[in-house]
């Protein structure tokens, strides 16, 4: 297993390479999407949260990842020993009618596709992808973890409806409305994953790219009106067995998954691990259920850390963990801080399970 450090676009960094190399890093897993480049309520440095109007403008939806850009990241983060091992989350200015089974489908499924190429012929083998209508929403910000560190929760269910113009937490559109998100069925957003992965993943085998699919976060059956795919652990395995593939995997998110109201964490853990079908790990600890959790420092949860580490170890899982969020501890570097934390207790973790048979 291997320790890595997930980085937003705006850290993409020489500094920010450094922390990772020196908190005993190997891989990172980097953002491209900007989150943070007008939503008001995103702090530099911490994870998005954003507000109901999202997390600000997407991407440009003509320009693409290419290879040039994403080899020179991956030279880059080589110069400090560090490998990237996987990008996580597509820009909805490159798929948002993909998800909304909109006019510019197949157009944008043939940009997906390039974008697949690109990662693979830079050498980054993974793209995590969040399959999701309304993205990340409903989350608070609060003192809730040890010693009153600032962390991230859901103090309740978040019925708002999306506006129209807003997918997947970022402004698609010029103006947001009038009116609202179309409406859709559980039935018809698992039939758009199906044709996705139908259009993609060929091209992911073929370019040497896992696709690996987060599970909803929160994990509710419906937020915002619409709604999700993986909010329980065993509808994981309905997305693996809708397209069997070597390069049909899972983001395993611990803190979505042990946020969820059924299922045995640890039992399925050992049934994915199992498989083969775990690309990376959000090593993420929390306490509480949706629609009422809280995120904690990586030791203090309710989940057993070691006893997951240790079945991982155990089915010989080769993959990459990252801290994914952490609290920000009360100091002059919030977000470095809770990372260091959370990293040397993964290290400690990693070391420890090596020397297990």
């Amino acid at each position: 297993m291997k320790l890595g450090l997930g980085l937003y676009r705006h850290q993409l960094d020489d500094a920010h390479f450094q922390f990772a190399a020196q908190a005993g890093c190997t891989a990172l897993v980097i953002h491209l999407v900007d989150y943070f480049n007008q939503a008001k309520g995103n702090k530099i440095g911490d994870q998005p949260t954003g507000d109901l109007h999202g997390w600000g403008r997407a991407g440009d939806p003509d320009r693409l990842w290419d290879t040039e850009m994403l080899q020179d990241i991956v030279a880059r983060a080589k110069g400090h020993g560090l490998e990237i091992a996987a990008i996580e989350n597509f820009d909805p200015a490159h798929w948002h009618d993909v998800l909304l089974d909109g006019p510019r489908k197949a157009e944008q499924l043939e940009k997906l596709k390039t974008i697949v190429r690109n990662v693979g012929a830079a050498g980054i083998p993974c793209i995590g992808y969040n399959f999701s209508l309304a993205g990340v929403a409903g989350r608070t910000r609060g003192t809730y973890a040890r010693g009153r560190a600032e962390a991230v929760g859901m103090e309740g269910p978040v019925d708002d409806p999306v506006p129209a113009g807003l997918v997947w937490n970022m402004q698609v559109a010029d103006k947001l409305g009038p009116g609202q998100m179309p409406p859709c069925t559980p039935e018809q957003l698992w039939s758009r994953l199906q044709d996705f992965l139908a259009a993609v993943l060929p091209v992911a085998e073929a370019s040497g790219v896992t696709l690996a699919a987060h599970p909803d976060d929160p994990p509710m059956p419906t937020i915002r009106g619409t709604p999700r795919l993986v909010y329980q652990p065993s509808l994981y395995q309905k997305l693996i067995d809708l397209a069997p593939s070597p390069a049909n995997q899972l983001e395993y998110c611990l803190g979505s998954l042990a946020e969820m109201t059924e299922d045995n964490l640890y039992d399925c853990t050992e049934s994915y691990a199992q498989q083969g079908k775990i690309a990376y790990v959000h090593f993420r600890n929390v306490r509480g259920k949706v629609p009422h959790y809280k995120e904690t420092f990586v030791d203090d949860g309710e989940i057993d850390m070691p006893r997951i580490v240790e079945i991982l170890h155990r089915h010989n899982f080769q993959g990459v963990l990252i801290p994914d969020h952490a609290p920000q501890m009360t100091c002059g570097a919030p977000w470095h801080a809770g990372m260091a934390f959370a990293l040397g207790y993964m290290r400690a973790l990693l070391q420890t399970i090596a020397k297990q048979p």
